[in-house]
């Protein structure tokens, strides 16, 4: 994603050292718990997400594969994402067709995302969508899915 902002953007949301070796490390944990397998592509791709301070496109990640300069090929990338989806490691940001890691622990969630439209970073959050949830059920509708994008200025950009 690019960064267009001339200021200073502040602390970056990206994992690194010691912070990056144990979110990999709990990943692989929950990895086994689910009987799956946190495979060296998947393991990477995950690497790559963690470690980022933006979403990342899938053909950004393509590109950043290999620690040797060689890219991936698509499909490794692709499926690696649908895995991290599936076990709720990752998510989509749909209007950015981007991925950010999950930075909730726990069991599902809804997904919601705060989008800075200067730096281009996106904070996590739960919303309060009981209501709206309600009023879909009482109107017969059963929701499977639910992602809320909301954008504007995170406070670095915002006070700058």
């Amino acid at each position: 994603m690019a960064h267009d902002c001339g200021h200073d953007d502040g602390p970056r949301q990206g994992l690194k050292g010691q912070g990056l070796t144990r979110a990999l490390d709990d990943a692989e944990v929950r990895c086994t718990a689910a009987r799956e397998r946190l495979t060296a592509p998947r393991r990477r791709v995950l690497e790559l997400l963690l470690s980022s301070d933006a979403p990342l496109k899938a053909y950004d990640m393509i590109a950043a594969f290999g620690g040797d300069g060689a890219p991936a090929k698509p499909p490794t990338v692709y499926r690696a994402l649908d895995f991290l989806e599936k076990l709720g490691f990752a998510h989509r940001i749909e209007s950015l067709n981007a991925y950010v890691p999950c930075r909730i622990e726990g069991g599902a969630h809804r997904a919601a995302f705060l989008i800075c439209e200067c730096c281009g970073a996106a904070r996590e959050f739960e919303p309060a969508l009981d209501a709206g949830l309600s009023a879909a059920a009482e109107a017969g509708y059963s929701v499977r899915s639910l992602t809320l994008e909301a954008r504007g200025l995170c406070p670095a950009c915002r006070n700058a």
